[in-house]
């Protein structure tokens, strides 16, 4: 049998702790795996000025797939104030760590499942089963902007663009600019993945979602794009929906959607919105997916202010690694390993109240 290689990224504050449940459950299990730890995070950005090592990017090249805890991040004139002294001054500015692996490793789908487990109190309702397809690459979280603007591009965007007049005559250092890119490569293969997920697994319905009505250009070729490849899916319904609309639409019933197709911010959101419903983001996982390498984690933060204390909720860990298993392992590829949905029920019923459990979160794991 192979031998798998897993990269272990904790990262910072409860990234660690939730790691440490997930390896409890993992070791259970008795895969025939090693665990590469990497280094990443704020600790490294502060003492190198390099929050993702390039000894971690090298060590991502090497292995099967990889669990990462969570990141802190920093607007960039704090986190430059955090630097080690002799660092500072030096021109570094901080990238999220996360952003940039999901770029230079192309995991262009962001794949996260929200599904209501029975018993859980905090469920908004009983039954929820979505899967979002968040494009993981683009948009406005590809990293172009400028603050502050440089003269040639104020006289470019003034040329090139009428509704600019109104910002031509404001000083560089007094507004930004963030570029939201879209391609129509990025549109199309992140479509596809979200039917293609729909067909294997049965799904009814893809749902696009998009600001199309006012962000003509990105959003438009995202929709149009979308149109097309559902195309080739005849027997799986594709509707569309504006990105605040959803929103609404997604609280009132969210029975009405199965499969939600979204660029990169929209996907952000209505994935956090989705987490909650279904018990918050201690349920939330999430597989960042590339052709080659895939990434999964819980879909919180690092929450500084608890780490050390493991009382947050390992689950959506658990459950990244469970979706790291099914992709790695499984034919079907990541299934969600929904079987261990009675093992979950009966946990979260049992533990929830349980002020051992409160205490010490690794007590889940066990």
């Amino acid at each position: 049998m192979k031998k798998y290689k897993i990269a272990w990224l904790p990262g910072d504050g409860i990234g660690i702790e939730v790691l440490e449940a997930a390896k409890i459950v993992l070791d259970k299990l008795a895969l025939n795996a090693e665990y590469i730890h990497g280094d990443m995070g704020w600790e490294f950005w502060c003492k190198e000025g390099d929050a993702f090592p390039e000894r971690t990017i090298s060590l991502l090249k090497t292995v099967d797939a990889a669990l990462f805890g969570a990141i802190t991040s920093k607007p960039v004139k704090a986190a430059e104030k955090e630097l080690a002294p002799e660092l500072q001054g030096k021109g570094l500015v901080y990238r999220s760590p996360i952003v940039r692996m999901r770029q230079l490793f192309d995991l262009y789908i962001c794949l996260r499942p929200c599904k209501a487990y029975p018993g859980n109190p905090l469920n908004f309702k009983e039954g929820i089963d979505l899967v979002v397809f968040r494009e993981n690459t683009e948009d406005l979280y590809a990293g172009v902007e400028f603050n502050s603007v440089p003269q040639e591009l104020t006289d470019t965007l003034t040329r090139l663009s009428k509704p600019f007049a109104a910002f031509k005559d404001l000083p560089g250092d007094q507004f930004a600019v963030s570029c939201k890119i879209n391609t129509r490569k990025g549109s199309e293969r992140i479509a596809r993945a979200a039917f293609e997920f729909a067909r294997k697994f049965g799904r009814r319905k893809v749902t696009v979602v998009h600001k199309a009505n006012v962000v003509r250009a990105t959003d438009g070729l995202f929709l149009e794009t979308a149109k097309e490849v559902s195309k080739g899916y005849p027997e799986i319904q594709m509707d569309d929906a504006n990105i605040d609309a959803m929103c609404m639409w997604l609280l009132k019933n969210p029975f009405n959607y199965d499969v939600l197709v979204a660029p990169n911010l929209y996907g952000d959101i209505i994935s956090d919105l989705c987490a909650q419903m279904v018990g918050g983001l201690g349920f939330g996982c999430s597989g960042n997916i590339g052709e080659k390498l895939a990434v999964f984690e819980p879909t919180h933060g690092s929450a500084p202010k608890y780490a050390g204390q493991y009382k947050v909720n390992p689950l959506a860990t658990i459950l990244a690694a469970k979706m790291m298993l099914d992709w790695r392992l499984s034919p079907k590829g990541c299934s969600f390993g929904w079987g261990i949905e009675p093992l979950c029920s009966i946990v979260v019923s049992k533990l929830s109240a349980s002020s051992a459990f409160r205490r010490r979160r690794t007590h889940f794991s066990d």
